[in-house]
């Protein structure tokens, strides 16, 4: 049931206005407002910053077909509890969401124990095997938002050419996981440099990553269709994106938590819950990274939420699957990193990234506090000093090599069409 909430006193940013400062914002029936409802509740909101629903366009729910690893409900409530009030559904589940049906069976799950939005993406290919081109169209007649194979990138450019060109006749942009599989096979298992060859595990090339990037950057020009590269880890790749820019093409990529947080050190007790794809580079790339971020060629965060059961994770390294969880994580090592410790960006900026920038790439109708709008709200306390405790996690996953890390910068409540769905635990 839509609200109505007057949340008072806030410093409110909103980028998509270019607006800072103290105010009142209202949400009137769901959905934002100029003036207050009679009787509306109220949210005293001063010493905290009030913005637009944070969105994570790079989400795995795992349902259908992976229960144990997360569902809908608990990977709804995990955004929430990270600040998130809106997140995107990678396909590559169990069945492969690659045909309308699986799409509308996602969208009834998230309405029936989702609580936040859940705005699903389809296959590009059948089966996510990079082969035969899923039925786009009708995907798009159904309401997917983009989309992409992640997880296993499409080797043929003519396959992907075609995607490309299928999709921008939808308007969808295509999310690309950027991987040549001929560089960093089946076996890769992390960077390759220093640490793999004293560890003894095959190594990933950044090439494996930036010759994708490079082809992109092509498919985007040639097709005028918006291509975005996925969780980028590699100094070449920021190179590639920011020359494309430069030259007007249409591609865009993202950043994740985990890859300016941690360097490829963190394997050296074999720690599984560190290994993930693309793998975690040098301090080189996090400082490319982070320079990308400051000047504006990556332009979205994102986390690549990736759970997996515990057991999977407690088996030898080259048995364990990829990926960190990362929704309740997330805004916390962002603001550690980007605000506090490096001064990366300025508040206004880091919101962006968050809000109306991927709200823009992905046409939705969220990232703004404009009247009118979905009255979807983050309230963030920047400065305020918590400790992660996986054991306290909403997701069903466990799998971060971040627990007991110390943080500034939390979420602390969470309103979508302006009901309250998590509240910071006091």
């Amino acid at each position: 049931m839509s609200l109505s909430v007057n949340i008072r006193g806030g410093r409110v940013i909103d980028p998509s206005a270019g607006r800072d400062g103290t105010a009142d914002v209202f949400i009137v029936d769901g959905t934002f407002a100029a003036a207050p409802a009679p009787g509306a509740a109220e949210i005293d909101a001063r010493g905290l910053v009030v913005c637009p629903g944070f969105i994570d366009m790079h989400v795995h729910l795992r349902e259908p077909g992976q229960g144990a690893k997360e569902t809908i409900a608990t990977g709804t409530r995990a955004a929430a509890a990270g600040g998130f009030t809106s997140v995107v559904a990678m396909p590559n589940t169990n069945p492969v969401a690659d045909h309308p049906g699986i799409i509308a069976w996602m969208e009834e799950r998230a309405a029936e124990t989702g609580v936040v939005n859940v705005f699903p993406t389809g296959a590009i290919t059948v089966g996510s095997e990079g082969g035969q081109l899923a039925p786009i169209g009708a995907m798009a007649a159904a309401g997917i938002v983009a989309v992409t194979d992640d997880g296993r990138c499409v080797q043929s450019h003519e396959v992907m050419r075609r995607a490309a060109e299928y999709a921008g006749m939808f308007g969808l942009p295509v999310l690309d996981h950027c991987q040549d599989a001929s560089l960093a096979g089946p076996e890769a298992a992390m960077h390759e440099g220093f640490w793999s060859t004293v560890l003894g595990l095959p190594g990933w090339p950044r090439m494996a990553e930036e010759i994708i990037v490079a082809r992109n950057a092509m498919l985007a020009a040639a097709t005028g269709t918006r291509i975005h590269c996925q969780h980028l880890s590699s100094a070449g790749s920021v190179d590639l994106l920011r020359e494309a820019k430069q030259r007007g093409i249409t591609l865009s990529g993202e950043v994740c938590p985990h890859h300016l947080a941690l360097t490829d050190e963190a394997l050296q007790d074999y720690d599984t819950n560190a290994k993930m794809n693309p793998p975690l580079r040098e301090q080189s790339d996090i400082d490319a990274l982070l320079g990308g971020i400051a000047d504006g060629t990556i332009d979205i965060l994102a986390t690549d939420h990736a759970p997996h059961a515990v057991y999977e994770k407690e088996v030898e390294f080259a048995s364990a699957p990829f990926g960190i969880v990362g929704l309740e994580t997330a805004v916390g090592i962002f603001c550690e990193i980007l605000l506090h410790r490096q001064q990366v960006v300025d508040l206004p900026r880091l919101i962006s990234m968050l809000t109306v920038n991927p709200a823009r790439l992905l046409g939705l109708d969220r990232g703004t506090l404009a009247p009118g709008a979905p009255g979807d709200v983050t309230l963030l306390d920047p400065d305020r000093a918590w400790v992660v405790d996986r054991e306290q996690f909403a997701s069903k996953g466990r799998n971060t090599p971040f627990h007991g890390w110390p943080l500034r910068g939390r979420a602390v409540r969470t309103i979508v069409g302006g009901r309250t769905v998590w509240n910071v635990p006091e």
